[in-house]
């Protein structure tokens, strides 16, 4: 690979709009360029994969836990083998929004990736809604997001209020190196013209050692298990830096009853809601922030999926019992 492919770290806290962003962005990709999308979620089931699958870049999943709480090894070959595949102009790496990107610099950094991987700017979404809320702002990891990034992305303007707005503007405010940008969008519209540039490697963490006592993953994650007529769904969970998360997946066979599923969407009030579900007129990604929820069409996917995730231990057993209620069918095996 003669020319270094441009790469971009995505950060942001759990809801702050990272995934809306990049399919904002693929959405304007150049026809020219090839990209390339690494995205890694704290819950064991995989979502943001499938809803930036029909956007035209490859994307690699790398589903439950935080990419810098992965040793080296593991994370290289993915990365290794994503871009071997796509063989991109550009690179992106979405990090969990509980991931701590220190650690994940130190390797897109390291001399094994210096001919190969040029750093682009590194972004951060930011909701004023949370940063208003002193859990999240005095939290280690969202620090550091915010001290890393070269380029922090306002997001969700239409949402906040003009005093939560002015809030974070004030408290954005001093950063050294100063900041490439404060950029303020709604909806993730980021402009890709700020793709353009690079980043400053004199950024430092305040928190390096986060997640340090985080056990290991192993090298190579077993292949998911295979959904049959026999057994449909499976259910996954985890937990780790202060949350907690159940998912599940269910054959493409099954089918559910979107009005059903929304309504027990909306009862939840967990902190973060992800999925993609197939109903009987096609298939819909449910996407909900705190008592936020948002309903869309996307295209047909392997399979159904759903992720909770909440900073409480969440009811797994009664959870399963009301979802399943949502179904509309079973295969019959």
């Amino acid at each position: 690979m003669s020319t270094p492919v441009t790469t971009h770290l995505v950060m942001g806290f759990l809801g702050s709009g990272k995934t809306t962003l990049l399919r904002h962005l693929l959405a304007h990709k150049p026809e020219n360029e090839r990209w390339a999308i690494l995205v890694n979620e704290f819950g064991e089931v995989g979502i943001d994969g499938v809803l930036l699958s029909d956007q035209g870049a490859v994307i690699k999943e790398v589903p439950g836990g935080c990419l810098c709480c992965v040793s080296g090894l593991p994370f290289q070959i993915g990365l290794n083998a994503l871009l071997h595949k796509a063989r991109p102009d550009r690179l992106l790496i979405e990090p969990s929004g509980l991931g701590h990107p220190s650690r994940i610099l130190d390797t897109l950094t390291n001399e094994h990736y210096r001919e190969v991987l040029q750093l682009g700017p590194a972004f951060c979404l930011v909701d004023p809604r949370q940063w208003a809320d002193p859990r999240y702002r005095e939290h280690d990891t969202y620090q550091d997001q915010l001290a890393l990034a070269d380029i922090l992305v306002i997001n969700k303007t239409d949402l906040c209020s003009e005093a939560e707005l002015e809030a974070l503007r004030r408290g954005l405010d001093g950063y050294r190196p100063p900041k490439q940008a404060l950029v303020e969008v709604c909806q993730g519209r980021l402009d890709p013209a700020w793709l353009q540039g690079e980043h400053h490697p004199d950024r430092r963490a305040s928190h390096p050692r986060a997640h340090q006592g985080n056990a290991p993953r192993p090298v190579l994650a077993a292949p998911e298990p295979r959904l049959s007529r026999d057994q449909p769904w499976r259910r996954y969970s985890n937990h780790g830096e202060e949350h907690f998360s159940v998912g599940w997946r269910f054959l493409d066979e099954v089918v559910f009853d979107l009005a059903a599923a929304e309504a027990f969407c909306r009862r939840l009030g967990v902190a973060r809601l992800k999925a993609v579900l197939r109903g009987a007129d096609g298939w819909r990604a449910f996407n909900q922030v705190g008592g936020e929820l948002s309903v869309y069409r996307v295209a047909p996917a392997r399979e159904s999926r759903l992720e909770l995730i909440d900073s409480a231990p969440l009811a797994v057993h009664p959870l399963h019992e009301e979802l399943m209620k949502t179904l509309l069918s079973l295969p019959r095996s």
